[in-house]
């Protein structure tokens, strides 16, 4: 056992992740992190439409209830079907062209929306979106998780989940001042379509490739020579990276790409699956709000402009509970800190699940358990997606964290949502729901996870995975 800690420890990735890690956080570490935000903001707002269309293109285009149904899930079943696919090619391919595939996609599918004349033409629209956002959605994390110094994984993980909050917050905002337009719903859209011209672009520019990748599949110079790019944009505060200072063991960093059943194999199929779990129960929360709250308070007697307000106030209420949850998860861990944000959406849920009990004070209760549960539960995904990612050794963590978010997303954002439609006019069917799943996901990293703060090597590689292939037998550039 000691034997192979050492081994690892003077590994070529694990010394060339030493080095990325040392590298002083820099001017040029803030402008990754803000063009991934600019992703994540467009990734929320291309998402997140579907909760306005429901309600702003229902009477334009005549959608009747079983067509609402099925607009509910058109974009998430198919940023399912979309994962799945980009799961396949994740670690394969670069990264960086996952993202720029996802991010063509959806954007240009909801630059069609403002078109769409019928009920099914929209639908079918949000179907394509749909698999580009399955690349875009999850691509940011691998990339950052490998870009980022150590201890900046979590400035990433806040400032991308702020930007999420932003998009999902603004929506609801416009789509409140757009009620009785009857091309409200063509407006919403156009900010998200025309993204396609702006965000390829920086993703482009300023976006590097991940030297983990290239290391990985044996592109060795390459590696080198990115790093050094990343450090001279960084300041050249440290010295460059040489190929002496990766040592002589170099046959690692050629080894075949391990198969997608080793994401199932003795040894990593436990951090696969609590990884899996955790952004599940997460994402239903996310989903169960993002789509179905403001039809859940209509239905339940609110006003249409209060719903939007509403949900507005929730998803507000994450812009500082998503910076306060990247701060804990370095100070306690990402374990404690998603037992507390799952579980601690409970009374928020409580008071809005109670509100309508509370006559005069209904709006009152229903504010403030807008804001427990947006500062709470609805702010855990800085830490669950981090935690996700870090469940994942090098060669597995593309098509790891891919899989595992469409995975988790069969159930938090297509059948929660599927099911519980019907029912949003029951207090305690909707409200009663989102608690039990977050409850169930505040504890199963505490029982079954392992912590995961640290070098990405040291958490992952040095963990017991699963064999990650066979050397080959060259060694290249």
């Amino acid at each position: 056992m000691a034997d192979a800690a050492l081994s690892s420890r003077n590994s070529a990735s694990f010394l060339l992740g030493q080095k990325l890690d040392s590298i002083p956080f820099s001017a040029y570490h803030i402008a990754i992190i803000l063009v991934l935000g600019l992703v994540g903001f467009t990734d929320g707002y291309d998402l997140a439409l579907t909760g306005s269309l429901l309600i702003l293109a229902k009477g334009p285009l005549h959608i009747t209830p079983e067509q609402i149904r099925w607009l509910t899930i058109a974009a998430t079943m198919f940023v399912v079907v979309g994962g799945f696919i980009s799961a396949a090619i994740s670690d394969h391919v670069s990264r960086k062209t996952i993202i720029q595939i996802g991010v063509v996609g959806m954007t240009f599918f909801t630059l069609l929306i403002p078109f769409a004349q019928t009920a099914e033409q929209l639908i079918v629209v949000r179907l394509l979106t749909g698999i580009g956002l399955g690349f875009a959605i999850t691509a940011p994390f691998p990339v950052a998780a490998e870009l980022m110094p150590a201890q900046h994984r979590r400035t990433y993980g806040a400032i991308y989940e702020i930007c999420l909050a932003s998009a999902f917050a603004l929506l609801p905002l416009v789509a409140g001042l757009l009620v009785g337009n009857a091309n409200g719903f063509r407006w919403i859209a156009l900010p998200g379509g025309l993204a396609l011209f702006v965000v390829p672009v920086l993703v482009h520019l300023v976006i590097p490739q991940s030297p983990r990748w290239q290391l990985r599949h044996g592109r060795i110079q390459t590696a080198i020579d990115t790093v050094n790019q990343i450090i001279r944009r960084a300041g050249s505060r440290v010295p460059p990276l040489t190929l002496a200072a990766l040592g002589p063991n170099l046959r690692e960093a050629q080894a075949l790409l391990p198969p997608f059943r080793n994401l199932f194999a003795r040894g990593q199929f436990r951090w696969t699956a609590v990884g899996i779990v955790t952004a599940m129960c997460a994402g239903t929360g996310y989903y169960m709000c993002a789509i179905l709250l403001p039809k859940a308070l209509i239905d339940q007697g609110a006003a249409v402009t209060m719903s939007f307000g509403i949900t507005t106030i929730v998803f507000l209420s994450t812009i500082p509970g998503k910076a306060f949850n990247a701060f804990l998860m370095e100070r306690i861990g990402r374990r404690w800190t998603i037992a507390y944000a799952l579980s601690g959406g409970f009374p928020g849920l409580a008071l809005m699940a109670t509100a309508h009990l509370c006559g005069d004070l209904a709006g009152i209760m229903t504010t403030a358990g807008a804001v427990l549960l947006g500062f709470t539960s609805l702010s855990a995904f800085p830490a669950t997606r981090v935690y996700l990612s870090e469940q994942f050794p090098t060669a597995l963590r593309g098509r790891g964290n891919v899989f595992g978010e469409a995975f988790g997303r069969i159930f938090a954002g297509v059948l929660a949502p599927f099911l519980i439609e019907p029912y949003t006019g029951s207090a305690f069917a909707f409200f009663g729901t989102i608690v039990v799943v977050l409850l169930f996901g505040a504890f199963i990293p505490l029982l079954f996870g392992k912590e995961t703060v640290g070098q990405l090597e040291h958490v992952t590689e040095g963990h017991g995975a699963a064999p990650l292939g066979e050397p080959v037998p060259a060694i290249a550039g």
